[in-house]
């Protein structure tokens, strides 16, 4: 996590005071739930919140006890024992580490995807107004990378734009899969805190109730979480190499926002490259790397070991901050992107005509001919026009064979763009709810 790719918002769920500050709500509300059921007295618990709420934990003094002590949960006890006092020897009461470590983690990473879930909303905002502003822009559709048939820039978008719905709706699973809590002692038995004392800080935190801790939450559920993150970084990347080649200069339909003063080379004035989407592209491969250690995070040792918590300390802050620039990057590219239409026609109309070969061919079939000896005619007059010796519709028209089936005025009928867009609503019903 480096500042060059953080926003403060996100930054800051992972800053060692936010960290502290959790896990003195985990604490404080356990000891509420303990004073409830009358394990503590309830003037501990209201001396902890009292000594605690508005406490400043200096971050220093932790880290200075924890070279002493070799554990940052008992550091972190002994500087609150220094705030609250002689009350504070009723914190963390047949409690573990682990139920403030992961309960915090889990906390942390709730907080992640709120933020996540909104820079997604930013992206569908974004989609959603270009692609209805390009709803009927026509351009040529690739395949291989090669012209196929006419499409609309404005199903370009609408295609991310169902696709990030998806993230969306991922996210919000991840969500909900990691938000749960364990307040369970050593081994998950509850031996030495009532299971209640549980219920209570899930339902401060926000969180629900793990089912079965083993003292640790079950890794599955952040596996499925980062796992997530990866598959969005994955949508982000599509989008963003599509936008390059867009710009390259051979095609040039689409281009980054050149801002007034940026430059695009230190040593060629002329540049104006896609940085924004290559940035993107570089990010999303980071996110994706995170998923596969959260993976392995799954298969601890018995009921648990810590070999898990080395990673999550690095895969938690990298790739939730990560992949919020990287949202908020591609909203603010979509925003401002350029968009060149007499290019995406001049480009359309390269190869004079060749994006129609299949409905000449289906018409031939219709009027008889068979599918194998349509597909001939269309082919042998295509590859003219690859060879660079003349026009299809021509070709066609002086094809004696094809005469055969099709009347110049049918051929003709053949060269419609407007036929391809004949169902643009219906798709944009399907992915907005409107066209």
């Amino acid at each position: 996590m480096i500042p060059r790719y953080s926003r403060p918002e996100m930054a800051a769920i992972w800053d060692p005071q936010t960290r502290f500050r959790i896990w003195f709500e985990i604490e404080a509300h356990a000891a509420d739930a303990m004073a409830g059921l009358g394990v503590i007295p309830k003037e501990a618990a209201a001396t902890i919140w009292a000594k605690g709420r508005n406490a400043i934990f200096d971050v220093e003094r932790i880290d200075t006890i924890e070279r002493e002590v070799k554990h940052d949960v008992i550091a972190f006890l002994t500087h609150l024992a220094e705030i609250v006092g002689p009350e504070a020897r009723f914190v963390h009461s047949g409690m573990t580490s682990s139920d403030v470590l992961d309960t915090c983690l889990n906390v942390q990473l709730v907080r992640a995807a709120d933020i996540l879930i909104s820079d997604v909303d930013a992206v569908l905002a974004a989609l959603e107004r270009r692609a209805f502003e390009h709803k009927l822009t026509p351009t040529v559709g690739r395949s291989h990378g090669i012209h196929a048939e006419p499409t609309t820039f404005g199903l370009k978008l609408a295609q991310a734009y169902a696709e990030f719905s998806r993230a969306k709706a991922r996210l919000t699973a991840a969500r909900a899969e990691v938000a749960t809590c364990a307040i369970s002692g050593a081994v998950g038995t509850f031996a030495q805190v009532d299971p209640r004392v549980e219920e209570h800080v899930a339902k401060a935190m926000g969180l629900a109730v793990e089912p079965v801790s083993t003292q640790v939450i079950p890794r599955d559920r952040h596996a499925m979480y980062f796992a997530t993150l990866a598959v969005v970084a994955s949508s982000m990347e599509r989008l963003a190499i599509e936008i390059r080649h867009l710009q390259r200069t051979e095609v040039l339909e689409a281009e980054e926002f050149f801002s007034a003063g940026q430059k695009g080379s230190s040593a060629m004035p002329h540049k104006r490259n896609p940085v924004l989407s290559e940035n993107i592209t570089g990010l999303a491969r980071l996110v994706r790397g995170y998923a596969a250690p959260a993976m392995e995070n799954v298969a601890l040792w018995h009921e648990r070991d810590i070999s898990h918590s080395s990673v999550e300390r690095m895969i938690g802050p990298d790739a939730t901050v990560t992949l919020d620039f990287a949202l908020m990057r591609l909203a603010g590219l979509i925003d401002k992107l350029v968009v060149y239409p007499e290019n995406m026609q001049k480009n359309l109309d390269r190869l004079g005509g060749l994006v129609h070969s299949q409905r000449v061919m289906i018409a031939l079939t219709r009027k008889g001919c068979s599918r194998e000896d349509a597909y001939r005619l269309v082919q042998r007059n295509a590859m003219r026009v690859w060879r660079g010796e003349g026009d299809f519709l021509a070709f066609l028209k002086g094809d004696a064979d094809v005469k055969n089936y099709l009347a110049d005025a049918e051929i003709e009928d053949c060269f419609d763009l407007g036929y391809h867009f004949k169902h643009v609503d219906t798709i944009f019903r399907r992915v907005f709810g409107r066209a």
